[in-house]
This record gives C-alpha cells, sequence and structure tokens, in this order.
C-alpha cells in the first residue's frame, strides 16, 4: 500500500510552506554494543492502555485453504449477495468449530457440504465475528468445507477513520451506484488492508493466513471486471448482466483479495507471455501506456534483483474514483487511486505516478509472495515497496534519481519529530492502521539502504532471494529476514537488527575537524548528540580529498564521542574530509565544513547528496562570491533536481543576487529540458517584470505543459495584463489542470467577471483531492468573496467545505484551520458588504463541517 498520495504531498505542501509535517506517501534502536542475541521490544512509556498490550502474531487454530465465492451486486442499497465455499482444516489441534471475521453482514445460512449436499450448522454471530459449530470434531489432517450464504452491507458498517495510508476500512466500496453525481463513473472497487475484506466475504482476516481463492461476479454487461488470477470464464446471462469467472490458484493473503467493476478500457501489455494490462478510464486509454507502460521493463528488474522470477499468473492494474489510498498490491490486480490517471499535458512534467507503480509492483514479491506475519512486522511489506522506488530510478534513470528518491525518504522521516519514538517493528500501538507511517515506509526504505551499502549488493540481493525462496506463499517476521541475511554474509547481525528493527530513533550527529599540518594528520570528531541513553554503532566511511583524488578510511562510530586520527595522503593537507562518503547514514547531522570544503564537494565528491548538501550550504550564504559562484554552476549541474533546487533556494529579494542571476535564470527559462524546472525559472523570470521577456512568456504559454503554461501565463500577468486575460478567456475553455488551471482562474478572478464563475467552479469540483485544489482554495474563495448571485455563493461555499471534509482525516488538523480561516475571511467581506444571509450561511458551514471532522 502507498501512503496516500506521498502523505497528501506532504500535507499538501506542509499547507503551503507552512512546515508541518508526513507525505503518502513512509524506527528503531537501542544501546549500541555488540548484541547477539534478539531484541524484545520493551514497552512504550505511558499510562494509555495499548502501551501495555503486546501485539501477538495471530494464533492459528484453523488453516484456510481455498475461497469459493458466487457474488452479485445491489447498485440501489449498496449491497453485495454473496455465497461462499470455504475449504479449511484445524491448524494442529483438533477442533469442532470454526470462527470467522464478518463484519456487518446479515447472514442467512451455514452449512458443511457433505458428499456435494448441504447439511445446516448452527452458529453463533454478533454482526463481526461469525463462530461455526462443526458437526464434528476435525484432526489436522482432515478438510472440511463450509458453506454461507449471506448479504454484506458495507454503508451500514461502522468503521474506524483508518491511518496515514488508508482513510476507510469498510472493504466493500460503490461508487456513485446510483449515477447521481454528474462527471462521476459508476465503479465498485475493494481495499482489503488491513482487515476489512471480512466486510464482504467472511473469512480469518489475518495477514498469516494464506489461501487460493476462486470468484464468480454477476455484473451489468456494459461493466467489466477484474479480481486476482485469472479470468477463466465468462456468461452472458440473456438479462442485461454477464457472470465473470475469476481463479486464483496459488496462496495469498485474505486482505489481498480483490473486486474491480466498471466502464473502463483496458490497455493490454505483457511479460514472458503473460497479461500485463491496464484499466482505466476511456478518456485515459491513448496515454494508459505512457503512464503505466514500464511496467513489463519493472518485472523485468525486480525478477533479476531478487533472483525470482515474476511469480503470479498476471498483472493487472486499474484505477478507482474515491479511493481511500494511494493504491494497493492486491495479489495480481493493483488499485490505484484517480491521480494515477493524468493526461498527456501532464505527463509532459514526468509521470507522477511512477514511484507508486514501482512500489506497489514490488509487494508481488514483498507482502504478497512473502507476508508479514503480523502488522507489527509490516517492515516487511512496506520497507521493501518503499525502498523499490530507490532501486527503480536507481536503475532507470541513474545513480542521482536513485540517490535522490532516497534522500527525499529521509527527510520525509526527519520531518516529523514524533517518528523518533517508533519502533520499526512495533509490537505496542494503539490501532494496526498506526503502523503505516513514515517509520514503516521511508525509515524502513532507508534502513535497507544502509544495510545494502554494509553488506554490498551481491549479498544484498542473494540474502533477499533466500528469504523469498525460504519463505514464498508463506508469512514471516522479521527476524527471518535477519537470518537470511546472516547465512549469506557469515556475520551475526542482531546488533543491526536490534538497533534499526527493534528500537526507536537514529543518531544526531556532529562532526568536527582538527588539522595538524606538523602531524600532518586531522582529527574527524564525531558527536552523537540524540542522548546519553541510545548510542548508535555505525560502519561509516570517511573520504579524504586532495583534487579529485580519493582515500577512503572504513571506521566505526559506536560512543558518544569518537575521534578519528586519519593521516594526510601524500603529506599533504586534505582539500576536503568527508565524513560518511557514500551518503547513506539515516541521521541528522551538523557537518561543520566552510564553503571551501563544500566546495570541492560538490565538484569532486559529486554524488547527488554530496552536490544537494553544497547548494544548500552555498544558499544560506549568499553574501559571500564563493557561494554564489557554485550556485550559478547548480544552475547548469547535469541533473535537474539540482538546478531545481538552486532555483528554489535563490534569494530573490536581494538586488544583487537578482541582477547577477538574471541571464542564467533566463537560459534556464528557455532551454532547460525538464519542464517543471523549465517552469519554475520562468515564474522567477516573471518576478522582474522585464519587458523583454514577453515574447518568451507568449510562446510558452502555448507548451504542452500544464506547470510551463501555467507560470508562463502568470509571468504574462505581470507585463501585459489585457493580453493574458485574452489568453486566459480562450484557453478556459480547453482543458486545463495544475498550474495553468490555477493561472486562468488566478487572471480571471482578478478581472472579476462573474460570467466566468460556473467554469471556475466547475474545474474546482472535478479536480482530484491534492496539493492543486487545496492551492486552488484562496483563489476560488476570493471569487466567491466577489460574487453576488447567492446561489453562486452557497455552491462555492459548498464546494470548498466538501473539499475540506475529503481531505483525510489524519491530515485535517494541519488543513482546516487554513481552509476555514479563508471561508472566515468570505464571510466577513459578506459582513462587509451587507450579505448578512450569505455570511450566516458560511459560518453554519464552517461550525457543522467542524463537528464532521
Amino acid at each position: 500500500m502507498s501512503l496516500i498520495q506521498s502523505n497528501l504531498t506532504s500535507v499538501l505542501q506542509d499547507v503551503l510552506l507552512r512546515k508541518s509535517r508526513h507525505a503518502f506517501l513512509l524506527s528503531g534502536i537501542v544501546s549500541c554494543s555488540l548484541l547477539v542475541r534478539a531484541q524484545v521490544e520493551t514497552p512504550p512509556a505511558g499510562d494509555e492502555p495499548w502501551k501495555k498490550e503486546y501485539r501477538a502474531t495471530a494464533t492459528k487454530f484453523t488453516d484456510l485453504i481455498n475461497t469459493k465465492l458466487d457474488v452479485r451486486f445491489d447498485y440501489d442499497k449498496s449491497y453485495m449477495y454473496g455465497k461462499e465455499w470455504l475449504t479449511a482444516k484445524p491448524h494442529f489441534y483438533p477442533s469442532d468449530s470454526l470462527t470467522l471475521d464478518a463484519k456487518g453482514m446479515d447472514i442467512h445460512k451455514v452449512a458443511i457440504i457433505k458428499g456435494g449436499k448441504e447439511e445446516t450448522l448452527k452458529y453463533d454471530y454478533d454482526g463481526m465475528t461469525l463462530r461455526i459449530h462443526l458437526d464434528r470434531i476435525y484432526k489436522y489432517t482432515e478438510k472440511y468445507t463450509v458453506y454461507i450464504d449471506y448479504v454484506s452491507k458495507p454503508n451500514e458498517l461502522k468503521v474506524h477513520s483508518g491511518s496515514a495510508a488508508i482513510t476507510d476500512a469498510k472493504g466493500l466500496y460503490f461508487i456513485n451506484p446510483k449515477g447521481e453525481e454528474k462527471n462521476k463513473p459508476t465503479q465498485i472497487w475493494t481495499q482489503g488492508e488491513t482487515e476489512a475484506n471480512s466486510v464482504w466475504f467472511p473469512t480469518i482476516d489475518k495477514p498469516n493466513q494464506k489461501t487460493t481463492e476462486e470468484i464468480t461476479m454477476t455484473v451489468p454487461s456494459k461493466y467489466v471486471t477484474l479480481s486476482n488470477g485469472l479470468l477463466v470464464g465468462q456468461k452472458e446471462n440473456g438479462d442485461g448482466t454477464r457472470t465473470d469467472h475469476w481463479k486464483m490458484d496459488l496462496p495469498h493473503a485474505p486482505y489481498l483479495f480483490f473486486m474491480g467493476v466498471g466502464d473502463y478500457a483496458i490497455v493490454k501489455d505483457s511479460y514472458k507471455g503473460k497479461e500485463v494490462a491496464y484499466y482505466v478510464e476511456k478518456e485515459y486509454a491513448p496515454v494508459a501506456r505512457r503512464i503505466f507502460g514500464h511496467t513489463p521493463e519493472m518485472i523485468a528488474f525486480y525478477s533479476r534483483i531478487t533472483g525470482i522470477d515474476y511469480p503470479w499468473p498476471k498483472y493487472d492494474q486499474i484505477t478507482g474514483r474515491d479511493y481511500v489510498s494511494g493504491a494497493m498490491e492486491n495479489t495480481t490486480s493493483t488499485l490505484h487511486g484517480e491521480s494515477a490517471q493524468q493526461d498527456a499535458r501532464q505527463l509532459t512534467d514526468g509521470n507522477e505516478w511512477e514511484d507508486v507503480i514501482a512500489h506497489e509492483l514490488f509487494h508481488q514479491w514483498f507482502g504478497d509472495l512473502v507476508t508479514t506475519e503480523s502488522w507489527s512486522n509490516i517492515t516487511l511489506n512496506e520497507s521493501f515497496a518503499d525502498y523499490s522506488e530507490t532501486l527503480w530510478n536507481e536503475y532507470k534513470y541513474g545513480k542521482d534519481a536513485g540517490a535522490a528518491v532516497n534522500l527525499q525518504g529521509l527527510q520525509g522521516y526527519l520531518q516529523q519529530p514524533e517518528n523518533a519514538e517508533k519502533d520499526l517493528v512495533r509490537f505496542y500501538y494503539a490501532d494496526k492502521e498506526d503502523v503505516f507511517d513514515q517509520v514503516s515506509y521511508p525509515k524502513g526504505g532507508r534502513t535497507l539502504n544502509m544495510l545494502r551499502n554494509y553488506v554490498g549488493d551481491s549479498a544484498f540481493f542473494k540474502s533477499l532471494n533466500l528469504y523469498l525462496t525460504t519463505n514464498k506463499f508463506k508469512s514471516a517476521e522479521a527476524q527471518q529476514l535477519r537470518l537470511a541475511f546472516e547465512e549469506v554474509t557469515g556475520q551475526d547481525l542482531n546488533w543491526f537488527w536490534n538497533q534499526w528493527y527493534y528500537s526507536s530513533g537514529h543518531p544526531k550527529l556532529t562532526i568536527d575537524y582538527v588539522y595538524d599540518d606538523a602531524a600532518k594528520k586531522v582529527q574527524v570528531i564525531v558527536s552523537q548528540t540524540q542522548g546519553t541513553e541510545k548510542v548508535f554503532r555505525l560502519p561509516v566511511a570517511i573520504d579524504l580529498y586532495n583534487g579529485a583524488t580519493r582515500d577512503r578510511h572504513n571506521v566505526w562510530v559506536e560512543h558518544q564521542t569518537d575521534t578519528f586520527t586519519l593521516a594526510y595522503a601524500n603529506g599533504s593537507r586534505p582539500d576536503l574530509v568527508n565524513f560518511d562518503g557514500d551518503k547513506v547514514l539515516l541521521c541528522e547531522k551538523k557537518d561543520n565544513k566552510n564553503l571551501d570544503n563544500y566546495i570541492h564537494q560538490y565538484k569532486y565528491a559529486g554524488n547527488y547528496v554530496d552536490r544537494y548538501e553544497a547548494i544548500a550550504y552555498c544558499a544560506k550564504h549568499q553574501e559571500d562570491a564563493k557561494a554564489l559562484d557554485l550556485l550559478k554552476a547548480g544552475l547548469k549541474d547535469r541533473y535537474y533536481r539540482i538546478r531545481e533546487l538552486t532555483l528554489n533556494r535563490l534569494d530573490m529579494k536581494q538586488d544583487a543576487i537578482k541582477t547577477a542571476f538574471e541571464p542564467l535564470i533566463a537560459a534556464v527559462a528557455e532551454h532547460d529540458n525538464n519542464r517543471p524546472t523549465k517552469a519554475k525559472a520562468i515564474e522567477l523570470l516573471g518576478s522582474y517584470e522585464n519587458p523583454a521577456y514577453k515574447s518568451l512568456f507568449q510562446k510558452a504559454v502555448s507548451d504542452s505543459s500544464y506547470s510551463v503554461s501555467g507560470n508562463a501565463l502568470e509571468a504574462l500577468s505581470t507585463l501585459d495584463s489585457t493580453a493574458a486575460l485574452n489568453l486566459a478567456n480562450k484557453l478556459v475553455k480547453s482543458p486545463a489542470k495544475g498550474e495553468l488551471s490555477i493561472a486562468i482562474s488566478a487572471i480571471l478572478i482578478k478581472a472579476g467577471d462573474e460570467s466566468n464563475y460556473d467554469i471556475i467552479a466547475d474545474n474546482f469540483e472535478t479536480m482530484p483531492v491534492n496539493q492543486d485544489k487545496f492551492q486552488f482554495v484562496m483563489p476560488f474563495a476570493s471569487m466567491i468573496a466577489k460574487v453576488k448571485d447567492p446561489n453562486k455563493v452557497k455552491r462555492g461555499i459548498d464546494l470548498i467545505v466538501k473539499f475540506k471534509e475529503a481531505i483525510p482525516a489524519s491530515y485535517r488538523g494541519q488543513t482546516d484551520p487554513f481552509i476555514d480561516n479563508v471561508l472566515n475571511g468570505v464571510a466577513k467581506k459578506k459582513e462587509a458588504d451587507g450579505a448578512t444571509e450569505q455570511a450566516g450561511y458560511i459560518k453554519t458551514k464552517i461550525e457543522s463541517s467542524k463537528k464532521g471532522s
């Protein structure tokens, strides 16, 4: 599962640059002495009951073997009518009962199948758990099949609000079932993780169960279906419906079961003769391969590095409206949120969903083939999927791209101080949904990156192969991963697991340098400042540079303060001492280098993080000519993220900086081959209000990229508001998204023409819940403040409140104050204009939305 849109794009870019914290899109540490036994997590401090409740792996009383379902849907009631034939056996001890999770159902009949006939069984049902009294005592060598006739009523089930990765937990979702919402298709999709599939079929809804599967779905003939495994049959029923038969012959966990129904185009690819298909809304069929088309290459890459060829019979991907997560790795049938669907112009800026596609695919090995045995061990699923984004980018786009994704993950984890209090393997939590966070995702991914660096690529991937091979079609815990690494490397790795998996936090390092030219030695002094109760043991490379020549020293940091005395190479004082030469440590650090050191680091150490750190340092010293020279080099860096970082860090409030960098910014605006970087340069160039750039802006408005076009239109408006308004009036009649949509709306709003209100409101309504929509709230609200028609005002306020309430609950503590403040501003403007009834309506909507949050 992906963290929701990289945790709602870092809480909508920290509520538009006000720093707060988590993107969907992701801890652990003990004393650093060399431990040789597996660490047992101690309960966290505090009086809350959950802090004393050890979350053990679910006890297996029964083993699931096969699950056969026959289902049909009632779109008017949002019900599913189901029949189930469940084959199971006692796990070990003889048993005369079967206990199943079955949430919020009507149970009509329970029977056991004997000789092809049904024999009614007694059962107890409390609305959540179905306890079936079998006809006799069964031994673990004896299988039995029970039949259950039931109704699933997901919308009548009371569920909690979910987590940072999933915002709801009712399992089965009817989207616009009666077709009452315009511009929204009718769909059905399911979401099982963590334990919500038991809303739509009785099962033992635990991750340490595995079962084969068979589903027949009866649906309106105009719709297509998708489920796990292969489509083995279809039958037209002659009444406007069709029954599709899906079958999965390989065992997988119940939470990975999936059904999807809707009016989709199916675009087909393949991998070694296996179907690879993309189910998208029909308007996106022409660009489906631009969105998902790297999938066969990803499958080949992951098959190669794991040493296990893709193990399932097919791999399909489908999109879902109003999806409650970012994406979900249902076995052979991944479900993506609607944001995956990008049009051709959006894709010009780059496929923002590619990392999610890579993430979910890697789950087919880590999570589906081998599944965490408990939610406490979710790192075995999510940390690997998180790290796969680094692996894919490194392979496909180069080391800079992989390192950039890795750094982004580290920054996401460090952004929330409370993450340091959580273990990576977490046996104590308030709710199982809580483990889907920045610890299980990016911290776990960065932990794997350190492990890979420590043992080396060959041993790392050989260990993954051993882990997957040993545990395939089974569940596992983190210790089994350790054992695989120990068998391959020959090392005792308890110290690493105890430090990073079974404890919390991360090192905070201060690095100082003392040069002794007479002795021709340098002291590298590393202090751990996170507190004396936790001292980390860290294998680190320290590189000494003379010019481009590097002299590497591999050392261990393992005390509160360590001093490493290193001889000058060739007797010359080094130009740079580069601590953590590979830039892999999961840490916060204060690295007391000087400007000359960082300039040398940029030029000669040269990996992405080295260059990033150097640009970031120079950006804080823009009063220094040497720092400015390096920032100028940053604008010509080989990798676009460094160029974009440099643009973002320029202090454009300083006239001298603005003047010195103008020709370089103009060159990026005109010639950069990366569209978002080009767009940023155009944005900055607009601040010069220089008529010489008018033709550049006019040309860029026609660019295929929404971000370039939008920023160019906004920049043009600073030079020629009439020309910009004329263009906006033309562009508003064509599809526009992202920066272009925002720019058009802002210009039209500023012009104060109420005739465009409906177009702008329609645009806002159809935007998905993302950063662009959040950014659009303020300009849209300013237009509502000017509108006189009370019906239009009410519609606009309703749309903003609807968006506010659609933001996942875990983020609303940060987004609600911003939106409420904007709405209160509209209310005050209406009061000042004498529109007291409109003002009262706005205040009422604010209060009612607070009660619902």
